[in-house]
């Protein structure tokens, strides 16, 4: 007769404990998005998989930059036995930073939280504790100048929307630690639930962490002075279909195609061709995401000659071709 018991052959795993910082002035969707990743990985999940803590370092009421404040239960203490701690930025953060009660304690912890992780201008507070310094990071678009001047130990990366450099994680602006968060429980527990999350949040799944903070076309503008050429890419932009050859962008521009060429490159950084198939990339790659044309149609709808010529400027641009990017981001996926 088979012996029974009431306790399983293996202790259960313990959730993982995520602490979220809160200051005053943090920006709360910094906070409760990736908050509500974990949140939804705990009820998507077999089994709870993480304690979520929000902590302070003094428990009680803690004022947000904007809507309803929260109330904290838990001060700095609970970092010890920390998995992941999620530092949110805000307007607050350069205040946070002066406060060397919590910088002492997230120095202390780093040694045993596996991962320590920023969600836009939060990367400033842990500039301030040195964690970051020899590492690569990445924040909020408008602030990662400042990021870089006031530290200029720390490689500070404008585009991803997230870089992970050994156990620190930063992210760059709000809805970029939702992104930062959906790899963090992919990485713990698998590809599968975190896109029942990501399905649940109506986000991708994956963005890539290379992926430019914002549009290659408005990148391209925001170079350029309004009476520059700021109207040129909006015109080429608008009618990708055509050929534009450097001449034809000089005449439209109203100067010589050697004095077209030296402007345009100095004042957007890149050569005319170059913006030009980058504008043709950032449509098609838009296509392909969004609509279900075919990949010759989507070629000659961006101004690409053939599909190979789009798939060699798809691999130098993003590093992957336009049939990963139908297949990992198009509509059917």
């Amino acid at each position: 007769m088979a012996r029974t018991t009431k306790h399983p052959p293996f202790a259960p795993i313990a959730p993982r404990r995520v602490v979220f910082l809160a200051y005053a002035d943090h920006q709360p969707l910094d906070l409760v998005g990736p908050l509500q990743v974990f949140a939804l990985a705990n009820r998507e999940g077999a089994a709870p998989g993480y304690e979520i803590v929000i902590a302070a370092t003094q428990r009680g009421r803690v004022e947000a930059s904007a809507g309803p404040s929260l109330m904290v239960d838990h001060g700095l203490e609970v970092l010890d036995g920390a998995d992941t701690l999620i530092v949110p930025g805000g307007p607050g953060v350069k205040a946070a930073a002066r406060e060397a009660r919590l910088l002492k304690a997230l120095r202390r912890a780093a040694g045993s939280i596996r991962r320590i992780c920023t969600v836009c201008t939060g990367a400033f507070l842990l500039a301030e504790t040195g964690l970051l310094t020899g590492k690569k990071a990445t924040t909020h678009w408008r602030s990662c100048n400042e990021l870089a001047a006031r530290y200029p130990r720390i490689t500070v990366l404008s585009d991803p929307i997230f870089v992970r450099d050994g156990a620190i994680w930063t992210s760059a602006g709000v809805t970029a630690g939702i992104d930062m968060a959906l790899a963090l429980v992919e990485g713990d527990y698998g590809q599968a639930l975190a896109a029942r999350i990501a399905r649940n949040l109506v986000v991708y799944l994956r963005r890539p962490g290379g992926q430019a903070q914002f549009s290659e076309p408005l990148a391209l503008q925001q170079k350029s002075n309004p009476g520059d050429y700021g109207r040129l890419i909006e015109l080429v932009e608008s009618s990708l279909n055509r050929s534009w050859t450097i001449d034809e962008l000089a005449k439209t521009s109203g100067q010589s195609s050697r004095t077209f060429q030296r402007r345009f490159t100095e004042a957007i950084g890149q050569s005319p061709a170059a913006a030009v198939e980058l504008l043709r990339v950032s449509r098609a790659r838009l296509m392909l995401e969004t609509t279900n044309a075919p990949p010759a149609v989507v070629a000659s709808r961006c101004g690409f000659g053939t599909q190979e010529q789009m798939r060699r400027a798809f691999h130098r641009r993003l590093g992957v071709t336009p049939g990963w990017v139908r297949e990992h981001f198009g509509k059917s996926r």
